[in-house]
């Protein structure tokens, strides 16, 4: 299968696991646009991406900017959304609410509001592809905001998938991926060791299951899970 002359527009495709996508997307022949709230992270990414890719900066928790930037976009066949922030663990003992709320803000919400400015755009067997995580079906102390934002992504893809149809709604499912986003100091070393395959995620494995399920076009309301056996241990 080939994205040849598909239009894929990446949200959070400037790093990590959302630039691995688009470079591989790139790869199978799609025109690739890709945005971030970062400048500069949206600049880096363009220079590692062929001269046919486009860039922007949006924040993608201001709605109205969202719609803007869509509402300037031609028609297209895939929206991938990867965007997140850094991955804060809140314990409930010390909960801080307000920063639970904008964790919910850019992964949850902003996917939403995404798709509902995007949907109008996606032309005639094209598809979305949203970011859950493995946290929500093995979590731990501290994950309960991360796991609550990933099972809402779960449900959202399976709501989405009916309401949406004939588009395709799917999802990644990472497990521990080496990136940027993970908190400083983690100890991939020991977390492979833990893992049946024997070694933590690069970004570029991850990318992979975004391109299948672009390609895969009898594939919706389906959650694909790419955590090197995370979930069994």
């Amino acid at each position: 299968m080939t994205l040849h002359d598909q239009r894929i527009v990446l949200l959070g495709g400037t790093s990590g696991i959302g630039l691995a996508t688009a470079r591989l997307a790139a790869e199978h022949g799609a025109t690739v646009i890709v945005a971030s709230s970062n400048p500069s992270s949206v600049e880096r990414a363009l220079a590692e991406l062929p001269a046919t890719a486009d860039g922007t900066t949006v924040d993608l928790t201001d709605p109205a900017a969202v719609e803007a930037f869509f509402a300037g976009l031609d028609p297209f066949d895939h929206l991938v959304y990867t965007a997140g922030e850094a991955l804060t663990l809140l314990e409930l003992r010390s909960l801080d609410l307000a920063r639970a709320r904008q964790a919910f803000e850019l992964r949850y919400f902003g996917a939403l509001g995404a798709i509902h400015a995007a949907v109008p755009k996606i032309r005639s067997g094209g598809s979305v592809v949203l970011t859950s995580g493995t946290a929500a079906d093995r979590s731990g102390p501290g994950w309960a905001v991360a796991a609550s934002i990933c099972g809402a992504a779960d449900s959202l893809v399976r709501a989405l998938a009916l309401e949406l149809a004939p588009i395709r709604v799917n999802a990644v499912k990472p497990g521990i991926v080496r990136t940027p986003l993970w908190p400083d100091g983690f100890d991939y070393e020991a977390a492979a060791e833990a893992l049946p395959v024997g070694r933590i995620g690069e970004p570029e494995d991850i990318a992979e299951a975004y391109v299948f399920l672009m390609n895969q076009h009898y594939a919706t309301g389906s959650i694909v899970t790419v955590g090197g056996g995370n979930v069994l241990v």
